[in-house]
């Protein structure tokens, strides 16, 4: 009876359900340990999922309950999809339910095993390949993702109609330099710290196709539809897409390469050489490959809803399941991962001539801007009220889940999303198939992603309506929290924003942080496009909180051709340019009027007045000082509800080191000292990152000086200062670890050379200096100065007439906005209602405090 009971719960069967019989005698029953000859009962359970999909076909017709298919705890290993269609479907108003018990993993890994140690290199294993498996781009020691081999590019390159020239024959040596892989990252160019990519919210990748000599070829159509992008004959520089540049910038300058055996030289890197039939990790401290679980990921897909506008899959639910271990080998192929926006990416071999330029080429395809979107290892394309509850997207290699074309009536709560390559979640889509509509995505937690395409979103929405996106918390994301819409580009050229079917959407009280940690251009709510026909059904974004942003964009982002959209009693703040940002002008009717929005009733630090700008329309919104100045109800209320924010506690693979920093850039600091910034990890480990260390190396790449840093400390001045270097003893190049409780991360990337040198001349004044009051407090806003001396601004010096002590401002707020002179502002709080005060602003450098630029206003009444 023991026995018995054990195995029944072991299948998800409840005390309850044994003594009553509670669940339905059509229900089946699934474990790791089954047999597919057997019936699907709980004594006798199948094997596989297909086996459980083809028994339940046979009952759905006559349902008067749920049917739910009862998975036990285990790995369920898949080399392709579970494919549902409209024969998997609910019936008679009931659904079929998968149903796992917490510890039920659906996974497309394969386990490898035979490791032992490369006698060629010291500390480097290696071990054959799992039978059948020819590529991946994903490995996973214990549930944490190891890094594919990565390093600097070992030559110059010159860019050519074909790839490059190098400045030796290095690559052409490789033992396989097609499997190598050119990583372009953009992002802001502060300090010098370049700007690859396609725009500062990309980051292509290219493979190489050859290498012979001092010749590089790059794989094509990549490399074509990442260079080639047609731009207008007599508007210079802008590209007929109208996002970004026509080619890779900065002489198409990679930032590292990876993927080749030449590159393993950091504990927690990989390579599968695909002739050999091999793979060779490097493993961390206290890793024993032999005792490990080490997965490669093999298969794309691991559910694949295939409806279709006629015959959809519905009424089926997916719950208590973990996804994991898929890839995606689209970017390894010729294809490559041109990317335009949020993982959406150019394709085919004259994709960069015609792909979604509509009107504006010969032969262009409709609609304008339909490029190709990122798949999701789970996916559903025209599922009706399908469910996901209680489920765990990790360890993925494109998007997590998306819910496509068609997708209606649907729900994904109380799930988590991380460790995701790519994009978290995504709906609808952009190619003028059917809208996603009422879909609501509510209590979830998204974080610690996208983790290889770095322009990826915690949750996309494409072209979609009446769906809602609440009580969600995101955190911890290298780009956008939230982006939503699509194709209001041709604003740029002074054209409307291409018609789309979105209305209705609603995006409320989500709890969002810590987010744009890598790239720029972004925001934690993004939007772009028309979001419906009028203030009563666009877009509403309301109730949220969203804190802690790192680079460069806004908290609430209304983009081109934005209309119509509502952003009301949301709290805001630690943006680093703008609260609630950008005008555009609404060009369907010729008035010049600007897109239409209205902004009211939220708490914010940009502390823009009242007023009417030509239909961007600005009511009642209030400064705050800190979060105490927000009722704590609406604090509250943002993010995960009560009964989900146990999701806050679960732990999703192994505690690990943190995710090296990236994009790290110095500037001088005198003679013999250089600063360092640096983009944070955003992938903790699952536990809190607690400090970095950075350490210079000089041109013999021995180490010159260190200097360590607390995570609130760099969090606060987004610096971290090594002095003591020997004079005239450059250049220098910096490397930056993260530590947490379980140790330090791999090096990052190395910073380009710098060499320290005397620090003289004073900044100039800050410009533009606004002082924007209400009764107590107010904000002060500036912009950099034109002239910054010989060293860049690493903060400001705010002293107001009250007395009160100079206010110090740091952060990375202070570094991004300097090279593009975007705005800055912060607010003064504890002012006295109706008092006239005056404030200066310096900007202060290696060299020293500048001169003020001052500023006076009375606050109100």
């Amino acid at each position: 009876m023991i026995t018995l009971v054990s195995a029944l719960l072991a299948l998800g069967v409840t005390g309850a359900e044994t003594a009553t019989g509670a669940a339905g005698s059509s229900d089946l029953y699934v474990s790791p340990s089954g047999d597919d000859q057997a019936n699907g009962t709980v004594q006798h359970p199948v094997r596989t999922l297909e086996r459980a999909r083809d028994l339940a076909r046979d009952r759905v017709a006559d349902l008067n309950g749920d049917l739910t298919v009862h998975l036990a705890s285990g790995t369920y290993r898949r080399s392709k999809p579970l494919v549902l269609d409209a024969r998997d479907s609910g019936a008679n108003g009931h659904k079929v339910v998968w149903q796992g018990t917490g510890n039920t993993v659906v996974s497309g890994g394969r386990k490898v095993a035979g490791w032992q140690k490369d006698e060629g290199r010291p500390g480097l294993w290696s071990a054959p390949a799992p039978q059948g498996l020819t590529d991946t781009r994903q490995l996973y020691v214990d549930g944490v993702r190891a890094q594919r081999a990565r390093g600097a590019v070992p030559v110059a390159l010159t860019q050519t109609a074909t790839g490059y020239t190098a400045s030796s024959g290095t690559l052409a040596h490789w033992k396989h330099p097609s499997d190598a892989e050119f990583v372009y990252t953009s992002g802001e160019a502060l300090w010098n710290i370049e700007r690859n990519g396609l725009g500062q919210w990309t980051e292509p990748r290219c493979r190489i196709a050859a290498a012979e000599g001092t010749t590089i070829t790059m794989a094509q159509p990549c490399w074509d539809n990442s260079n080639k992008r047609v731009e207008f004959p007599d508007i210079p520089g802008r590209t007929v897409s109208m996002v970004g540049p026509g080619r890779l910038t900065n002489g198409g300058r990679a930032t590292y390469i990876e993927n080749a055996y030449e590159l393993l030289d950091q504990p927690g890197e990989w390579y599968l050489d695909r002739t050999e039939h091999r793979v060779y990790y490097l493993p961390r401290a206290g890793e024993d490959p032999t005792r490990a679980d080490i997965e490669l990921a093999q298969a794309e897909k691991l559910v694949d809803g295939r409806g279709t506008a006629s015959a959809p899959v519905h009424d089926v639910a997916f719950r208590g399941l973990q996804f994991s271990y898929a890839t995606w080998l689209t970017p390894s192929r010729p294809e490559g991962f041109s990317e335009i926006q949020a993982g959406y990416t150019i394709t085919g071999d004259k994709g960069w001539a015609t792909q979604g330029l509509c009107q504006y080429v010969e032969g262009g395809t409709c609609p304008f801007a339909s490029w190709t979107k990122m798949p999701g290892n789970v996916s559903f394309a025209h599922g009706q009220r399908i469910e996901f509850s209680d489920d765990v997207f990790a360890h993925l290699g494109a998007s997590g889940l998306d819910l496509g074309a068609g997708s209606a009536d649907s729900a994904v709560s109380g799930s988590i999303f991380t460790d995701i390559s790519g994009n978290g979640l995504e709906i609808g889509g952009v190619d003028g198939q059917t809208p996603a509509a009422g879909v609501q995505v509510t209590n979830n937690h998204l974080y610690g992603l996208p983790r290889e395409y770095h322009g990826g979103v915690a949750i996309l929405n494409g072209y979609t309506r009446h769906n809602t996106i609440a009580h969600n918390q995101i955190d911890h994301v290298g780009y956008s929290a939230i982006s939503m819409g699509w194709g209001g580009w041709p604003d740029k050229i002074g054209d409307p924003a291409t018609a789309n079917p979105s209305h209705d959407n609603a995006v409320r009280d989500n709890l969002i942080s810590d987010y744009m940690q890598m790239l720029d251009d972004g925001g934690g709510i993004y939007t772009q496009g028309l979001t419906g026909t009028s203030t009563a059904d666009g877009e509403k974004v309301t109730g949220n909180v969203i804190h802690d942003q790192l680079g460069l964009g806004k908290s609430v982002y209304t983009d081109n051709g934005c209309t119509y959209e509502t952003i009301e009693g949301n709290v805001l703040y630690g943006a680093s340019y703008a609260n609630v940002g950008s005008r555009h002008t609404d060009y369907r009717d010729g008035l010049g009027n600007n897109d239409p929005t209205l902004i009211k009733g939220n708490w914010w630090e940009e502390g823009t007045a009242d007023g009417d700008n030509k239909g961007l329309v600005t009511s009642g919104n209030k400064i705050m000082s800190t979060p105490s100045d927000v009722p704590s109800e609406v604090l509250a209320n943002a993010g995960l509800e009560p009964a989900h924010r146990g999701l806050l506690n679960r732990k999703i693979g192994a505690a690990a080191a943190p995710e090296a920093p990236s994009r790290v850039g110095t500037g001088t600091a005198g003679a013999d000292a250089l600063q360092i910034t640096f983009n944070p990890s955003f992938a903790d480990g699952g536990s809190p990152v607690t400090g970095y260390t950075a350490r210079a190396y000089d041109a013999r790449g021995s180490q010159a000086g260190e200097q360590s840093v607390s995570a609130t400390e760099f969090k606060r001045t987004a610096l971290v200062r090594i002095g003591g270097l020997p004079v005239s003893g450059g250049p220098f190049t910096v490397t930056v670890t993260a530590r947490n409780a379980h140790g330090a991360s791999a090096p990052s990337p190395a910073s380009l050379p710098l060499t320290p040198t005397a620090v003289r001349a004073l900044p100039g004044a800050p410009t533009g200096a606004k002082l924007r009051t209400a009764s107590t407090a107010a904000t002060v806003a500036w912009t950099p100065p034109t002239a910054t001396g010989d060293a860049k601004v690493i903060g400001y010096r705010v002293t107001v007439s009250d007395g009160r002590a100079p206010i110090d401002v740091r952060g990375r707020d202070v570094l991004v906005t300097q090279p593009s002179a975007k705005g800055m502002f912060r607010v003064l709080g504890g002012l006295t209602p109706g008092t006239s005060y005056t404030v200066t602003i310096a900007a202060v450098t290696a060299a020293g405090t500048g001169p003020t630029a001052t500023v006076t206003a009375t606050t109100k009444p």
